[in-house]
């Protein structure tokens, strides 16, 4: 197996520890209050503007079935770079802290286990292995995929 490290973003949400890929993310915002959209999926809060483009922003909590991410002096926006049919779409992920970036070598990498968590599978792309904890390491293409929030909400409409 490969020891090449990759940097990751690790951030808080509901107290458990998550990272991304570093290379996808673009930046990272103080908390400001998104314009609200009809229609939208839940977990998108709605859209800000980021030097004349308009972002949706996506609160991980929600997205993940958690409750609201309570705002506090230490929340932020994650500002991702996801690509879709070869253009680059820029998302916000609401997030409650931002803690550091990390490297984590692919030894350090466990596959998810089947049980025990309570985020779907498909979401993660492993536990990396840091000194005293692990990180939930995202698959954040599958978690703000537009086709699959726009899946979840369709669903849930038609159900009611």
């Amino acid at each position: 197996m490969s020891n090449q490290e990759t940097q990751y973003l690790t951030f808080k949400s509901s107290d458990e520890l998550f990272g991304i890929e570093i290379l996808q993310v673009k930046e990272i915002k103080s908390y400001s209050q998104p314009t609200s959209i009809p229609m939208m999926p839940k977990s998108v809060l709605g859209v800000i503007n980021l030097r004349g483009n308009v972002v949706p922003i996506v609160d991980l909590n929600l997205r993940l079935g958690r409750e609201k991410t309570k705002i506090t002096k230490r929340t932020c926006i994650i500002i991702l770079e996801l690509e879709k049919e070869s253009e680059k779409i820029p998302i916000g992920l609401l997030v409650d802290s931002v803690n550091e970036v990390v490297e984590i070598s692919l030894s350090q990498i466990e596959k998810t286990p089947s049980f025990g968590s309570h985020i779907r599978n498909e979401f993660i792309l492993g536990l990396g292995k840091l000194e005293d904890e692990f990180v939930i390491l995202l698959d954040i293409n599958y978690v703000l995929s537009i086709e699959e929030l726009s899946t979840l909400e369709n669903e849930v409409f038609f159900q009611i």
